[in-house]
């Protein structure tokens, strides 16, 4: 039996005539005056009034409620029915997803001549690649000017290039600006929930939509100020890698980065990339011809920053000024950055003037803690070296004491702040780095903190004038405070070289308010710093420009004044430019015992300064008079014990051990030793120092052991009271070297000399004037040695470091011409050896006269030349007028007068006269003996000569 077909079915493939729609029902049913339909499951559909006629979906539960029928239960499985008079409200369908490119934000163009910094980008792009699980945030960090916008604008580009689905560009300097931006992207991009009602919820959504979007996006966020309030803000990373954030800010504390974000800091132009970019300006404004040879120097007269190379080529395209004229405006200390680089010539769109984008952080920094220091400590740091000075400036008493005058003033604070603690200096040094004003890295050693030279001329161009002497005392009064004491500099080279370039920059930018009353006492510092550190051309310019100003706001007779010229006179002295020396210091002292009298400290000073003028020049008896004369005043003024007594006394032993005078040097020399042991103690310096004086002459009178046992114990004192690495420690260990060269412990001297070479390099640097003194004194131990190739090869390196550093007519460079050419005559490379030597001697009768000393032994080398080239009587003729100067200039019993007679006498029984030459001999053996004493060991090497040309003659031997 068939179940009963349901009411409302119909046969497939016919059609009632009666089943239109608005029939009353099917045959069968009764019309029913209530009907209530309620239906459940999956695709139901609730229709007519009629049960009969609805359309029931699968798995559909109808309940039919009426009046006189109650239908329950019913289900309806499978295929879906249609009756007559049927209404069916089906939901909306779902629209496809819109998958068109969303651009919201406007991107600032690239500018002209637009540079793509690649080493950068790398840069920016090896942050990115350090995970790639999540989105990282590169958060480009940098000062004002530096191209950051640029930068992201062009990754924008490249982005909307490649066809990126949603980029977004915000203006971030304000939280509000963010908000409002992703609640425009959120209406864009149709996120759920974005209704455009409320923007912060919008704005949310829009971050919801990130975190969850298949598509690709770029969300740009420039110029980002606030960080706290911006922090809700920062885009979430997607569970892909589809999406990318790239932020630019001036701050780089610790909220930049964390949760996913990277800061990559964001310098200057690279010199090429700054002359590539002025070029190419340039010649896109038809104005190539302004490029000249001082191109170079513009761009980094600019500092390399994007922004002012900017407006400098806006300016002069609108000038007609080539980078020469330009060069010399901007340099100009009177020109102002406003009128250089004015708003007008902000032709690439960077939409604010220099000085405001350099230092608009500046506001902003004021307000955060401390409160109302970052104004002073930018002003201060703009007074000194752009390229960095010592953090421990800002723990001066100097540095605090002006940051509590010049509080900038809030209406927070109370009228009693108290003062600025060394605590509070330092945070005003990170509160400035954290906004990009200034960088403040520890790792950078002695250039702790450092500041573009822009934003330093900026701070200083916006500083009231009234300012400015109380800035630059305080920051001279600090560079003054951590300058390491004299004998402490060697420990510190590298801070005492950046404490130099500082007070080099303050000089220039404080003109004359360093000299109030007085010169500051860092300016002599600074300029006696030079003369020890060997640094004798730089140490004559900075004295000449002190001695200038000096005259010209103290007058010529003011202490200062004639301090300077002391000074100048020494550095001249160390230049080797004797005669300014001598005729600067005859002033001088002229002008202190004028001014100061005949017995005052100072003048002394001066005479004995004059005095190794003089021994320099070769004018020993002159220097001999003076310094007599400095002793005998010390004695009588300050007394026999007065420390500056014990320096004149050995200077004076020094003297007379240049003149010849071993006997009164040794004597002089022992009492030095003595009343400094008495009075100073054993372990003293000048103790020590008077000591290694006196094993130097023990030498020269050829009492070499006695040297060697003295300079020993010496050494062993110096290594444990001062250091292995003190310069006097360096000078010990030289003097001993050379105490066993003269006793032909070669090998010992060169192991020495090796380690003296090697730490003078290491401390002092390869172009100090001690480094070559130690090269030289090496050399020479390799030419007594036999190693000539070792020598020749060292004194050519010398020579042409020397020529490079001192100059070609620096008494050391002449002394390094001599050597290499006694080097030259020893490997038999006689030729080369006389031309050199000739050359020298030239120079020698030129820049020291003709009876200096080292001239005399310039005419005795080239006689021994001529003597090896067998130019006999060339070597003859100047072994006597040798002789006849030295005897003249030097007296008959000098040392180097008996070598004379020697060497005369060896030229004669080299020409075949064995008489005159056994004679002479005679004479210098007999003056040695009683000169120098028997045991000398000159006077023994003549004694044998003497032996074996007399045996010679008596064989009958003829040369």
């Amino acid at each position: 039996m068939n179940p009963p077909s349901l009411p409302w079915r119909k046969p497939a493939g016919k059609r009632s005539q009666d089943d239109t729609p608005g029939s009353a029902a099917s045959p069968g049913a009764e019309p029913s005056s209530s009907v209530r339909v309620e239906v459940s499951g999956e695709g139901a559909v609730t229709a007519g009034r009629d049960i009969s006629h609805s359309a029931l979906g699968a798995n559909s539960r109808v309940e039919h409620h009426e009046v006189t029928n109650r239908i329950e239960g019913s289900s309806v499985r499978g295929d879906v029915y249609q009756a007559a008079n049927l209404t069916v409200n089906l939901p909306p369908p779902t629209p496809e997803p819109d998958r068109r490119p969303v651009r919201v934000g406007t991107v600032p163009p690239l500018a002209t001549a637009f540079q793509p910094r690649e080493q950068l980008r790398e840069r920016i792009d090896r942050a990115r690649e350090r995970n790639t699980t999540v989105v990282l945030t590169q958060v480009l960090s940098g000062g004002g000017g530096v191209g950051k916008s640029q930068l992201v604008a062009a990754y924008a580009d490249q982005a909307h290039t490649e066809g990126v689905d949603v980029l977004v560009w915000v203006n971030a300097a304000e939280t509000s600006q963010i908000v409002s931006t992703y609640a425009t992207a959120a209406q864009r991009v149709g996120a759920p929930g974005a209704d455009g009602q409320d923007a912060e919820r919008d704005a949310a959504t829009f971050l919801d939509w990130l975190a969850v979007t298949e598509r690709s996006w770029l969300v740009i966020l420039d110029d980002l100020t606030d960080l706290e309030g911006g922090g809700p803000w920062w885009p979430r990373p997607p569970a892909g890698t589809n999406g990318r954030v790239l932020a630019t800010t001036r701050r780089r504390d610790a909220l930049v980065t964390g949760n996913g974000r990277a800061r990559v800091d964001i310098g200057t132009y690279t010199p090429d990339e700054a002359s590539a970019y002025l070029s190419e300006r340039l010649t896109a404004a038809d104005s190539t011809h302004l490029l000249d040879d001082r191109t170079t120097d513009l761009v980094r007269a600019l500092g390399l920053l994007p922004l002012a190379l900017a407006h400098a080529a806006a300016y002069m395209v609108n000038e007609d000024a080539d980078c020469a004229y330009y060069l010399g405006l901007f340099t100009d200390r009177a020109s102002r950055l406003t009128a250089l680089l004015p708003p007008g010539a902000d032709t690439d769109g960077y939409g604010r003037q220099v000085t405001t984008s350099l230092l608009l952080a500046l506001d902003a920094a004021t307000r955060r803690e401390p409160v109302g220091l970052a104004v002073p400590a930018i002003r201060l740091a703009a007074h000194l070296d752009p390229a960095g000075h010592p953090q421990q400036l800002w723990a001066t008493e100097a540095v605090t004491r002006y940051l509590t005058t010049h509080r900038t003033p809030s209406p927070h604070d109370s009228p009693a702040a108290g003062p600025v603690t060394v605590e509070q200096a330092r945070s005003a040094l990170r509160l400035l780095h954290h906004y990009a004003l200034i960088t403040h890295d520890p790792r950078n050693g002695d250039r702790a903190v450092r500041l573009h030279a822009l934003t330093a001329r900026a701070a200083r161009e916006t500083t009231p004038v009234t300012d400015t002497p109380v800035i630059a005392h305080a920051a001279a009064d600090a560079l003054r405070a951590v300058w390491p004491e004299p004998e402490h500099e060697h420990a510190s080279h590298e801070l005492t070289t950046v404490l130099r370039a500082n007070t080099d920059a303050l000089t220039d930018l404080a003109g004359d308010h360093l000299w109030r009353f007085k010169g500051h006492h860092v300016l002599f510092t600074s300029g006696t710093s030079l003369l020890r550190a060997g640094l004798s051309f730089a140490a004559v310019t900075h004295w000449q420009r002190l001695t200038t100003d000096a005259e010209r706001l103290l007058g010529d007779d003011h202490p200062d004044t004639l301090l300077a010229r002391g000074n100048l006179a020494a550095s001249y002295w160390e230049a080797g430019r004797t005669n300014d020396a001598i005729t600067l210091g005859e002033r001088v002292s002229a002008d202190r015992e004028r001014i100061l009298g005949p017995e005052h400290p100072d003048t002394l000073t001066s005479h004995a300064n004059l005095a190794a003028s003089y021994w320099q020049a070769g004018r020993t008896n002159d220097a001999i008079d003076l310094l007599e004369r400095v002793l005998a005043d010390s004695e009588r003024i300050l007394g026999e014990d007065h420390r500056n007594t014990l320096a004149a006394r050995s200077n004076l032993a020094a003297t007379y051990r240049q003149a010849g005078r071993t006997n009164d040097a040794t004597t002089l020399g022992e009492r030095v030793t003595a009343d400094t042991e008495r009075l100073l103690g054993p372990e003293h310096a000048d103790t020590l120092t008077s000591r290694s004086n006196l094993a130097a002459t023990y030498r020269q009178a050829g009492r070499t052991n006695e040297a060697i046992d003295l300079l020993e114990r010496v050494l062993a004192d110096f290594e444990r009271i001062l250091g292995e690495d003190h310069p006097d420690t360096l000078t010990a260990h030289a003097n001993l070297a050379t105490s066993y060269w003269q006793a032909g412990r070669t090998d010992e001297a060169i192991a020495l000399e090796v380690r003296v070479l090697a730490d003078t390099e290491r401390l002092l640097g390869h172009e100090h004037p001690d480094t070559l003194t130690s090269q030289a004194n090496l050399a020479t131990s390799y030419w007594q040695a036999g190693r000539t190739n070792d020598a020749i090869a060292l004194e050519e390196r010398i020579l042409t470091d020397r020529e490079r550093i001192l100059g070609h007519e620096h008494p050391d460079t002449l002394t390094s011409h001599a050597n290499l050419a006694t080097s030259y005559w020893q490997a038999g490379r006689t030729d080369e050896a006389i031309d050199l030597l000739e050359r020298v001697l030239t120079d020698r009768e030129r820049l020291l006269g003709e009876d200096h000393p080292n001239t005399l032994i310039t005419r005795a080398n080239l006689a021994a030349a001529y003597s090896q080239a067998g130019r006999t009587d060339d070597a003859i003729a100047l072994d006597e007028r040798v002789l006849a100067d030295r005897e003249r200039i030097l007296g008959h019993d000098h040392p180097h007068t008996l070598t004379a007679c020697g060497n005369l006498a060896a030229s004669y029984w080299q020409a075949g006269r064995t008489d005159d030459a056994i004679a002479l001999g005679e004479r210098v053996a007999a003056d040695s003996e009683r000169v120098i004493g028997e045991q000398h060991p000159d006077t023994l090497a003549t004694a044998e000569a003497l032996r074996q040309w007399r045996s010679l003659r008596s064989a009958g031997h003829r040369p």
